[in-house]
């Protein structure tokens, strides 16, 4: 199988090599994508001048934008699995292989990192733990099904829900969002248990002030999208 790993970025400079550099050792047989969100900080400069697979972005998208790129072109190049993995350090691309054996076992067309399976390294903050209880207990409520991770950017996916993405992507914190629109179609979701890290670099862009808009916001499209 083809396997493509994207990776969004948008101002990752502190560890964007790094990044990098563990897919390489740990995830060999994954080709990978930068996609550089229209970065104002040097990981640009540092993906030219380490020969990094890279498409720059002449304006800035966002997560979705970004992400979307990165389905779109693994559409077009002809992938059968693509997985996210964010360009800031906290996933371990060690799971991967894990990831792509448990897709195919089971035959599921979403398989997600889920933390909060095991419950081991870095658990997020209290406050983001709270609000992702809350969506757990939203999806459980509107789709019957439990997902204990449902902000995770550790996802990956076959080649049809590629296409999906691919055509159609939230702008904004697609994670639940997403989840939601797979399970709809009535298409398997599983998760697996990893450890993330803390952020090695750059800023999230949840900000405390964008907390509330978050909640709000991805709520009415979880619940929007199980009314359509």
């Amino acid at each position: 199988m083809k396997k493509l790993i994207i990776i969004p970025a948008y101002n990752e400079e502190a560890c964007i090599e790094k990044t990098v550099e563990n897919i390489k050792k740990a995830a060999p047989s994954f080709d990978y994508i930068i996609i550089n969100d229209c970065s104002k900080d040097n990981t640009k400069e540092i993906c030219e001048k380490n020969q990094f697979h890279y498409i720059n972005l002449s304006v800035n998208l966002g997560i979705g934008g970004a992400v979307q790129t990165g389905y779109i072109y693994a559409l077009e190049n002809h992938y059968d699995v693509a997985v996210q993995v964010d360009g800031d350090g906290q996933h371990d691309a060690a799971f991967l292989n894990e990831m792509a054996a448990f897709m195919e076992k089971y035959q599921a067309n979403m398989v997600i990192g889920s933390r909060f399976i095991e419950k081991k390294g870095f658990q997020s903050s209290g406050l983001r733990r709270m609000g992702i209880k809350f969506f757990t207990w939203l999806i459980k409520i509107l789709t019957g099904r439990g997902i204990t991770d449902p902000t995770s950017g550790l996802r990956m996916v076959d080649r049809e829900i590629i296409q999906i993405f691919a055509e159609n992507y939230p702008k904004d914190y697609p994670e639940p969002e997403t989840v939601v629109a797979v399970i709809r179609k009535n298409m398997k979701v599983k998760e697996i248990p990893v450890v993330m890290k803390e952020r090695q670099g750059g800023v999230s862009s949840i900000s405390p002030k964008k907390s509330v808009y978050y909640m709000i916001k991805v709520s009415l499209a979880i619940i929007i999208e199980c009314l359509r």
